[in-house]
């Protein structure tokens, strides 16, 4: 999963992406992944969230991330 944070920082850097984003936005800029990915890996990596996982987004309205 890696791969894709650093995908959609790229994306953002390049303009491809801009912030804040939804997971239809990441998946337009960053296509390939399995459908269900862009549903759950901004929620599973944002800040504050539950499962402890490395928090790379800041969740700044319904569905809407920005990179940290």
């Amino acid at each position: 999963m890696k791969r894709l944070a650093s995908e959609i920082y790229d994306a953002v850097k390049l303009g491809k992406l801009l912030e804040p984003f939804t997971a239809q936005d990441v998946k337009k800029a960053c296509p390939g992944w399995a459908v269900a990915t862009y549903g759950t890996f901004l929620p599973k990596h944002r800040v504050g969230n539950p499962g402890g996982n490395t928090a790379l987004f800041r969740q700044v309205g319904s569905a809407l991330y920005e990179c940290l």
